[in-house]
């Protein structure tokens, strides 16, 4: 076990050590954090790959103490080494997508292209690899007892986790704050596109009973009809519906508790940035009017623990990267707060 008796939770954050500047190795850690840097299929800004390293160093300026969860750190927290052979591989196919992006978005048919039906091949075959990466990375993790939380990247990135899950868990739920419902079919022909893996995950993982979106704010005629023949298995709280509510005298206490309400007992978070106020998330791919406040999502968090329903993991998603590290620094305190749920929800 780690030895704690030296480390001052009050002094400066020490870099030599790991994420939060905390002195725990992977093997003595309760929570561990896979880092997934791939950004290969998003639509409007790239740089989320990226986002990983600045909410890494942007850990060490966090306080860790917390009157909520004075004790939960305790257990281990961990983040592994950015994997360069993924990155690598997303900086490749992310070029290749931008010139296929700009090609059928300039109404161009791709099967007169032998070049961009090439590039489309070879982007669908990655994000299969990437799946494959993910998923025997969190699965041998779960076999391992840790409880692990992903860090993208782009939201495509935790189909693979989705399906180790499934297999620990013969049912759960997603509880997903975005501004997008990723209901899409194989968007702009990416099997596996980030706007298309709540589609895929329901589609392929029957373990997943229910799907719970809040925020939604951005959507198309395709999704909308997908949720209402879903036969309430998804549910959508659309972020117009939620402020309605709230200027009428609703208060957040009740949207919450129906959201929990509708949720089975193991529950995993998925929480796209640009789900919050992009003043929040300014440098977030594809930013969108509304969303919520930090201070809303953790209460979230908080009342499903306290409901006794279990979050079994969670992914943080579509961090953007600016130059004021602003992005960063709002991610590294969500993530904070979100490792210590985890543990709490599981001890």
């Amino acid at each position: 076990m780690t030895d704690l008796s030296k480390f001052d939770i009050n002094a400066v954050a020490n870099r030599n050590n790991n994420i939060f500047g905390l002195p725990f190795n992977e093997e003595d850690s309760r929570v561990v954090l896979l880092p997934v840097p791939w950004e290969v299929t998003v639509s409007c800004n790239a740089g989320t790959a990226r986002a990983i390293e600045h909410i890494y160093k942007a850990s060490t300026n966090i306080d860790l103490f917390d009157t909520d969860m004075p004790e939960e750190w305790k257990q281990g927290f961990f983040m592994r080494d950015i994997d360069k052979k993924i990155l690598m591989k997303s900086d490749y196919l992310r070029k290749e997508a931008e010139l296929y992006i700009d090609f059928i978005a300039h109404g161009q048919d791709i099967q007169t292209n032998k070049f961009m039906l090439k590039s489309l091949k070879e982007i669908n075959e990655g994000s299969v690899m990437m799946n494959n990466w993910v998923y025997e990375q969190t699965k041998t993790l779960l076999e391992r007892g840790k409880l692990v939380g992903l860090l993208g990247g782009d939201h495509s990135v935790a189909f693979g986790y989705y399906k180790a899950l499934a297999e620990k868990h013969p049912k759960f739920g997603i509880l997903q704050i975005d501004a997008h419902c990723d209901l899409r079919k194989a968007y702009e022909n990416f099997n596996y596109s980030h706007a298309s893996i709540m589609y895929n995950a329901l589609s392929e993982i029957p373990a997943i009973e229910r799907l719970v979106q809040a925020g939604i704010r951005d959507f198309c005629q395709e999704e909308w009809k997908y949720i209402c023949s879903s036969n309430f298995k998804v549910i959508t709280y659309f972020d117009q519906q939620i402020k309605e509510r709230l200027f009428a005298g609703d208060h957040w206490v009740h949207i919450v508790e129906e959201m929990i309400y509708h949720l089975p007992e193991c529950i995993y978070f998925s929480l796209d940035i640009d789900g919050l106020d992009p003043k929040l998330c300014p440098h977030t791919g594809t930013p969108v009017p509304g969303g919520f406040q930090s201070e809303q999502i953790l209460y979230l968090l908080k009342k499903i623990v306290e409901s006794g329903k279990k979050l079994i993991g969670f992914d943080m998603v579509e961090v953007g990267v600016g130059d004021s590290n602003y992005d960063a620094l709002v991610a590294a305190r969500l993530l904070w707060k979100m490792c210590n749920l985890l543990v709490k929800s599981n001890n």
